[in-house]
């Protein structure tokens, strides 16, 4: 840690046997994870400063709803973001959190603030032809047929089943067993998706062709020298769409996910059951599709209003 030098030994350990239970129990990704620890080492900084002194359990015990709103001050003075702002609560509370339920300290203070309220983003998504043509147009850009063919059935993963790109990375022969895919998605939560006739097609047609065979739980799709697929080569392929089509910056991976979600819903889709494909635990993180579709209320309007 960082910060060690300005907590105490015991506040240490507390912090380390935390970031145990973050990973083993509630099984957080390493990104998440290291997010919290860095917000939390923020805090823990800020509060070294504020007191004038190293930071120990009774420094926590004594902690003042003051002392929290002079943090989120400070971050909003080194013009941190909203969203920033609220992970970083998010980690605060998670620990005290954990500090209370192992009877160790009981802190109201974080009870009285407020979450920072959020601008509403909602997700940029292609049209049908915009993301037809992404599949479609892979080959051009790729001379060697057996890595066209492994992006293209990578992009027709996001785009046909709306995977997110470490899920799509992460498919192994086991998952392909069935007539659904076998996805595990965030926190090692596994759904099952089906897969419809051409994208199965583009991965039988990349397994035809690579010149790797990995064992039926290691990962499917390969770099050129045989390595796991990095994102990073997916998201230059879509890079060099963007490029070759006219497509907008916000056409990434992730926008391919979302133009899923949203093309579905506009042909009447249900939410529910959009929700359970994209693996969302939350039906509000879901709903955000409604405020996208709009086309489709529009058109509802015009056929059915009599004075439309």
């Amino acid at each position: 840690m960082s910060y060690a030098h300005l907590t105490t030994a015991e506040l240490q350990s507390q912090v380390a046997n935390w970031q145990r239970e973050l990973g083993a129990v509630r099984r957080l990704a390493d990104r998440t994870l290291s997010a919290y620890l860095g917000d939390l080492g923020q805090f823990l900084t800020f509060l070294s400063a504020h007191t004038g002194g190293a930071v120990g359990m009774a420094t926590l015990r004594d902690l003042r709803a003051a002392d929290i709103r002079a943090f989120l001050a400070q971050r909003r003075n080194d013009d941190i973001g909203s969203r920033s702002l609220a992970r970083e609560l998010s980690a605060l509370k998670s620990f005290f959190g954990y500090l209370e339920r192992e009877g160790i300290l009981t802190s109201e203070a974080l009870a009285t603030i407020r979450t920072p309220k959020q601008p509403r983003s909602l997700p940029k998504a292609l049209t049908v032809l915009e993301a037809r043509a992404t599949i479609t147009t892979t080959d051009e850009l790729e001379d060697t047929p057996w890595i066209a063919a492994r992006d293209m059935a990578v992009i027709s993963l996001l785009y046909g089943a709306g995977l997110r790109i470490s899920e799509a990375l992460g498919i192994t022969r086991a998952d392909l067993e069935s007539a659904s895919l076998r996805v595990v998605g965030k926190g090692g939560k596994t759904r099952l998706v089906p897969l419809i006739a051409p994208v199965r097609q583009s991965i039988d047609a990349y397994l035809a062709l690579c010149p790797y065979h990995p064992g039926p739980t290691e990962p499917l799709f390969r770099g050129a020298k045989g390595g796991v697929l990095s994102p990073r080569l997916i998201q230059l392929r879509l890079e060099q769409l963007r490029g070759a089509l006219g497509l907008p910056p916000t056409a990434t991976p992730h926008a391919l996910r979302h133009s899923f979600a949203t093309h579905l819903l506009g042909r009447g889709g249900d939410l529910r059951a959009i929700q359970e494909l994209l693996g969302h635990a939350s039906l509000s993180t879901t709903q955000i599709y409604t405020a996208v579709d709009t086309d489709r209320l529009l058109d509802a309007y015009r056929s059915a209003h009599p004075r439309a």
